[in-house]
């Protein structure tokens, strides 16, 4: 079949690509900087800037390149049209322009190495994030994308991950996990967010961006897309709703800071699943997400003693790794041809448990180098301890985030 141009896909996956920019900036930055303490608020949202922006220049240069070029061996993508040279207005990506497919995705790979900052507020050098951020979009990123999503390996294998499940979130969680260790501890380690209201700003923004975030990832106005949404809808619903009720019994009263964090954990975990799977399926995999990072921030950071400040592992780690084992379980072929354990396909829940372990390894093995080796090539990646006392605003930034003069 030719591949032709389609008006309604264009102007579909180009406000998808905008509702995605939106969950980096600001969503993602009001959301870690409301949950950070005050004295870091500026500092918190600029790493969210300062990675966005890094990682927009590469991928137009050679990052989408690598990730989605010609297949070489099933490991990288063919080193082709650098700096977009070579792409024109009406190549197709689809039925879509593949300029418009190249910032879709660029939109993706910038939140993705924003969500790892999470991990690492108030006590990272700036110097030390930048040169992480570089290493990691172009050895982490990209090759695990080409892998799931531009024709490598795991996609030759069947691995399923609609919209980010392994690319987006297991890989960043890991990567928080790994930087976080070589960091340790910070001074003080209570989460007491300084503006709950900017947390349920970002929050409210990353629920409404996440909709073209999966509704998008099939590049067509259809409805397929619109199932997307609708089981994405209601996975963060449910998964709002099961932590609260988790709250209510662990400590007694709903609180809106777990709340929010349900939402995001059922968001996270349907992503991978949300062109595959039905609405009972989105509803199962909702309830069990806030089980599963419940438990990996409440019970397993404090066992194992590492320091995730905002728990980008617990949340789009262990959900993201609950997510793309559901839609091994729960996939069903009536939506897009998929089949899971439940519809008699138990080898998909093979295939994606291998994708789990695959980029869960890769991503924290290469991140741990990255860390260690930047500590001790710079002197330690961590900053003063005065600076981490008084705050990162005022060193280095010499700022604040309010000034009521």
């Amino acid at each position: 079949m030719d591949v032709v141009f389609s008006g309604g896909d264009t102007a579909w996956v180009l406000i998808c690509s905008l509702l995605v920019l939106l969950m980096s900036i600001p969503a993602v930055a009001f959301f870690y900087g409301g949950l950070s303490k005050r004295k870091n608020v500026l500092n918190t949202i600029f790493l969210t800037f300062i990675a966005f922006s890094i990682v927009s220049v590469i991928w137009v240069i050679f990052g989408y390149q690598f990730a989605f070029g010609t297949d070489i061996s099933g490991f990288i993508g063919s080193p082709t049209n650098f700096f977009l040279h070579g792409i024109a207005l009406d190549d197709l990506t689809g039925s879509i322009p593949t300029l418009l497919f190249v910032m879709f995705q660029c939109a993706f790979a910038g939140l993705t190495v924003a969500l790892i900052s999470g991990a690492l507020v108030g006590r990272m050098k700036t110097k030390a994030w930048v040169i992480f951020t570089i290493l990691w979009i172009c050895l982490v990123y990209i090759p695990v994308a080409h892998w799931v999503w531009g024709g490598g390996w795991l996609m030759q294998m069947g691995a399923l991950d609609f919209a980010g499940g392994a690319v987006v979130h297991m890989n960043s969680g890991a990567a928080a996990l790994a930087v976080a260790l070589v960091l340790g501890k910070r001074k003080d380690t209570s989460l007491i967010p300084h503006n709950l209201g900017y947390a349920v700003l970002g929050a409210a923004l990353l629920w409404f961006g996440w909709m073209g975030f999966n509704g998008g990832s099939g590049l067509a106005a259809d409805g397929l897309a619109a199932n997307a949404i609708i089981v994405s809808n209601v996975a963060a619903a449910t998964a709002l709703i099961v932590w609260t009720a988790l709250d209510t019994y662990v400590v007694g009263k709903p609180t809106v800071l777990g709340a929010i964090t349900g939402a995001v954990a059922g968001l996270v975990a349907i992503t991978p699943a949300a062109g595959f799977v039905d609405v009972p399926g989105a509803i199962a995999i909702g309830a069990i997400a806030p089980f599963v990072s419940y438990f990996a921030i409440y019970y397993l950071k404090a066992r194992l003693g590492y320091d995730d400040a905002l728990d980008v592992w617990g949340v789009h780690g262990m959900s993201g790794v609950w997510g793309a084992l559901a839609t091994g379980i729960f996939a069903v072929p009536y939506i897009n041809e998929a089949s899971g354990l439940l519809a008699g396909n138990p080898n998909q829940f093979v295939v994606q448990l291998i994708s789990v372990v695959v980029t869960l390894a890769y991503s924290f093995t290469l991140s741990y180098i990255f860390a260690k080796v930047l500590d001790k090539a710079m002197g330690g990646i961590r900053v003063e301890e005065y600076e981490e006392i008084g705050g990162l605003d005022t060193n280095p930034h010499e700022e604040s985030a309010y000034n009521f003069n």
